[in-house]
C-alpha cells in the first residue's frame, strides 16, 4: 500500500461518517417534491437512488455520492469511493451503464500524481461493472473528496424499493458492519498494514454480483448500508405493516471494530446516528452501549440488506458464497407491526 500522501490527515471526518445526520438531511429536504408522473422514484422518500421513466421498458436510474478519504493510499481510496458511489444504483437492482467523476481536491498540500491514481482506482471499479467514465467535473478544496454521478438503467417493473418487505420474509446482510470504527483507527494510526488491507477489500468490494444474483429470486425489498449505520437504514425500510427483528449474533462484523469501540474509538456520525434512531429500536437485554454503537455504525460502502423468503434467502446466500463474496449471513426476520419499528435481540 502506498502511504506516502496520507490522505485521511487532510479530513475531520472519514467517508461517509461526514454524512449528514439523518434527522437535518430529512428537514433540509422535505419541502422539495417532484411534480413528474414520469418520476418512479424520487428524493421525497428514502430510496437508494431516483428512477425517471424512459418509456414502457426503460427507466434511467440516477444517483451521486461522495465521500473523503477511509484511507491514505490514493489509488485504494480512489476504488473504495467508487464502490460506494456505484452501490446505490445496484440497491435498487439497477444495471450501471455512466458515471462522471465529482472531485474537491486540495493541490497545495498533494500531488497532481496522487489525484490520478484516485482517479485510476474509481474508473477500474467502474469498469469492473460493466460502466463507462464519460468526464466529471474538478475543484479546489481543502477538504478532500471523491465520488461519482452515476446512471443506470432498469425495466420499470423490476424496481427492489427499499420498504417493500413482506411479512415473513427475511434479512440477509451481504457484508461485515464496523467499517465507521475501524476507518477512524486508520485515521488514528491504530490499524496494523494487515488490517488495513482487510478493511480496502471489504470496502472496494462491488456490490454488482449480491445485486445482479438477487434478480434471480424473489428479492421484495433492498437497500445498501451506507452513512446511518445497519440500524439506521433498517428503519428507512419498515413500511406501516413490518417490524424487524434482528438477531445481532448473526449480523457479520469485524471482530477488531467490537474490541476498538469499547475502548472509545467511534467516529461521531455513528454517535449521532444511534441517538437519532434509539428510541425507535427496542434493544432487548443483553445489548451492550458498544454494540448498540456498532450496529449505528455509520459505513463506507457497505453491503446489501435484502429481504426475501428464507427459502430462497439460503439459495441467495449460498450462491453468493460459491462465488467467494464470504460474508453474507441471514440477520433477521420481517414480523407484524409492533410497538417499535425494530427488535434487535
Amino acid at each position: 500500500m502506498n502511504n506516502e500522501y496520507q490522505l485521511t490527515k487532510f479530513v475531520n471526518a472519514a467517508g461517509c461518517a461526514a454524512k449528514m445526520g439523518p434527522g437535518d438531511l430529512k428537514q433540509t429536504i422535505c419541502s422539495l417534491k417532484p411534480n413528474d408522473s414520469r418520476v418512479l422514484v424520487g428524493f421525497d422518500t428514502s430510496e437508494d437512488a431516483s428512477v425517471y421513466q424512459i418509456n414502457d421498458t426503460q427507466a434511467m436510474v440516477q444517483t451521486l455520492d461522495f465521500i473523503t478519504p477511509v484511507i491514505d493510499d490514493p489509488y485504494l481510496y480512489g476504488r473504495i469511493a467508487a464502490a460506494n458511489s456505484l452501490s446505490d444504483v445496484f440497491a435498487m437492482g439497477a444495471e450501471v451503464k455512466t458515471a462522471l467523476n465529482i472531485v474537491g481536491f486540495d493541490r497545495k498540500n498533494l500531488s497532481t500524481e496522487a489525484l490520478g491514481e484516485i482517479l485510476n482506482g474509481g474508473n477500474e471499479k467502474i469498469k469492473e461493472c460493466g460502466g463507462v467514465l464519460l468526464g466529471g467535473h474538478t475543484i479546489e478544496s481543502p477538504e478532500m473528496y471523491y465520488g461519482l454521478s452515476v446512471t443506470g438503467m432498469i425495466h420499470p417493473n423490476e424496481i427492489v424499493r427499499n420498504n417493500t418487505a413482506q411479512i415473513g420474509d427475511v434479512l440477509v446482510l451481504t457484508k461485515p458492519i464496523g467499517m465507521g470504527i475501524l476507518t477512524t483507527a486508520i485515521k488514528r494510526d491504530l490499524l496494523t498494514d494487515d488490517m488495513i488491507k482487510k478493511c480496502s477489500d471489504i470496502m472496494s468490494e462491488l456490490n454488482y454480483l449480491p445485486s445482479k444474483i438477487m434478480k434471480k429470486y424473489n428479492a421484495h425489498s433492498c437497500t445498501d448500508i451506507t452513512g446511518f449505520g445497519l440500524l439506521g437504514h433498517a428503519l428507512e425500510c419498515i413500511n406501516d405493516l413490518t417490524t424487524f427483528s434482528i438477531d445481532s449474533s448473526s449480523v457479520p462484523l469485524v471482530k477488531e471494530a467490537v474490541e476498538l469501540c469499547e475502548q472509545g474509538v467511534a467516529p461521531g456520525g455513528s454517535k449521532r446516528n444511534l441517538k437519532y434512531i434509539e428510541d425507535k429500536i427496542l434493544f432487548m437485554n443483553g445489548i451492550n452501549d458498544s454494540y448498540k454503537l456498532i450496529l449505528s455504525d455509520a459505513q463506507t460502502s457497505g453491503g446489501l440488506l435484502i429481504s426475501m423468503s428464507k427459502e430462497d434467502a439460503k439459495e441467495y446466500v449460498k450462491e453468493i458464497e460459491d462465488l467467494s463474496f464470504g460474508y453474507a449471513s441471514i440477520i433477521g426476520n420481517v414480523i407484524p407491526k409492533g410497538a417499535k419499528d425494530i427488535i434487535v435481540h
